[in-house]
């Protein structure tokens, strides 16, 4: 393996173990000694790529705001859905996601480095202004307020699920959606929009393409 490759690879593996350490005993707890055991990285070998904690948290946290998954579809506001369902599906799958939220909530390190929740409000106010510009909002909806609303409550959404031994963020979300829309949907785009909670598992699937509609 080239030496390049070698290190980005190295890089990586390093800042997912430090996230699945962030997310399980947050950000106190987490040590870089701890994080070199887990790694077998020697200190130097670590030092090379993250010279700090704080480091990678901010590491972390640069990786929350992600559109994996996201394809252009016939409505926007289908788009606007389509993100809430993809992070859904993947946040228990993939530690990074699950430890931007957890370090997110934390209130030392929100202190220290902030959220990307303004960034994930801004993602959505862009698609949402987007959905109004072409008709598919009610005259009342105003994408900021919403986009921000809905931040807020899939965050709650998601700490809530977590707890719950039965809980499936997906189909929380989805159930979420199925309440909202009505309120932000123009009828004729509601008819038309996918909520399922299999949806994105469709999405990020290697053969899956770009839907024409609303609907796989």
């Amino acid at each position: 393996m080239p030496r390049q490759e070698r290190a980005i690879q190295t890089r990586r593996i390093i800042l997912e173990t430090a996230a699945e350490m962030f997310d399980q005993l947050g950000y106190d707890a987490t040590t870089i000694g701890g994080l070199i055991d887990r790694t077998r990285l020697t200190r130097g070998g670590l030092y090379f790529h993250f010279t700090s904690k704080e480091e990678l948290a901010r590491a972390v946290l640069d990786e929350a705001v992600t559109m994996e998954g996201l394809a252009p579809q016939t409505f926007k506001l289908q788009e606007w859905v389509d993100l809430a369902l993809l992070l859904a599906h993947r946040l228990p799958r993939e530690p990074l996601l699950s430890a931007s939220i957890r370090l997110s909530v934390d209130v030392k390190a929100r202190g220290m480095f902030g959220t990307r929740w303004p960034d994930w409000i801004a993602v959505g106010q862009d698609l949402l202004t987007a959905a109004r510009e072409r008709g598919e909002l009610l005259v009342h909806v105003d994408p900021q307020e919403t986009a921000r609303m809905f931040v807020a409550a899939w965050t709650g959404i998601q700490l809530v699920t977590e707890t719950l031994p039965d809980g499936d963020l997906s189909t929380e979300v989805s159930g979420f959606l199925r309440l909202t829309l009505p309120n932000i949907a123009r009828p004729g785009v509601l008819a038309k929009l996918d909520t399922s909670p299999t949806r994105a598992a469709h999405l990020l699937a290697p053969e899956a393409g770009s839907p024409a509609t609303g609907r796989p």
